[in-house]
């Protein structure tokens, strides 16, 4: 039987996005307040998923003989390091979090069953790498406040509360919903980057943060009027406006996950025939979705 397991670790370093090709009002101009010299730090966090068939001891790898590999080929060298000096590959290829993450799975690759490698560069911003060349997965995450009510258009509301209980009630309710939007795209050879990391901010607040917080989605969003605001409506319809502006970036959109609550949460993923699907992930039925 195969199974997937994974190993955290953590390191510290600081890094600099600068091309000495460039001048430095075109570095400021490219990279921002990431060119300033002489670099800024993060506390990385790195998750190392591996996979294999269960031995007859019920483990895939030994996971000190993991941790031991994880350390020799990658955090002992990159801990409270420069990025850009401690590894040649970060002189042609700047260390932006998808490249980093494209790095380390090279360097644990001779060692280690690798399917994934995610790094977080901060708990609102991460990269995942499988193999694929130099294509990497880039997420960002946001927040905005709204309300909403969930209530057909067309049934009663004693219709609406058998279906949706609470989230009936006429004058709604709010949630300060979490937002994670995942792009995937070729890491560029030179710059490090899938896409503008800033240029990506932007779409995200232009076409979802500014419209939607602090709104009542039945009454402020044109859509909601007679589609019902459930979050894999919200989703579906964050997924639908930012395909294009992404796209206009040079990179896919891959996924869109909307947490509502703790406990409630879904996910569509865009295909890139543009089609999509819906994986809800809520802990109660529906007649009781608060």
């Amino acid at each position: 039987m195969q199974c997937i397991v994974n190993r955290r670790a953590q390191f510290s370093a600081s890094h600099r996005y600068w091309l000495p090709e460039l001048s430095e009002n075109e570095n400021v101009e490219k990279f921002g307040l990431c060119a300033k010299f002489p670099g800024h730090g993060h506390n990385y966090v790195l998750f190392v998923s591996l996979a294999g068939e269960l031995d007859e001891y019920g483990m895939v790898l030994n996971l000190s003989d993991v941790k031991h590999v994880i350390k020799r080929e990658v955090t002992g060298q990159l801990d409270f390091s420069y990025l850009n000096d401690v590894w040649t590959e970060f002189q042609q290829t700047l260390p932006t979090t998808e490249n980093i993450a494209r790095v380390i799975w090279e360097r644990l690759a001779p060692h280690l069953p690798l399917v994934r490698v995610q790094l977080f560069e901060h708990p609102e911003l991460w990269a995942e790498y499988m193999g694929n060349g130099m294509e990497a997965y880039l997420s960002i995450s946001t927040h905005f406040s709204a309300a909403h009510r969930l209530a057909h258009p067309d049934l009663s509301l004693e219709e609406n509360t058998e279906i949706y209980g609470k989230c009936a009630r006429v004058n709604g309710h709010g949630h300060n919903y979490h937002l994670e939007v995942t792009v995937k795209g070729e890491i560029d050879p030179r710059t490090g980057m899938t896409v503008d990391l800033g240029a990506l901010n932007q779409v995200i607040e232009d076409y979802v943060v500014e419209p939607f917080d602090h709104t009542f989605l039945n009454k402020d969003i044109a859509f909601f009027a007679k589609v019902v605001p459930t979050a894999e409506n919200i989703a579906l319809y964050i997924s639908n406006v930012l395909r294009s502006p992404i796209q206009e970036l040079g990179a896919k959109l891959y996924k869109v996950k909307l947490i509502e609550s703790p406990n409630n949460s879904c996910e569509i993923y865009a295909a890139d025939s543009e089609t999509t699907s819906v994986i809800a992930a809520v802990s109660q039925p529906v007649l009781a979705r608060v």
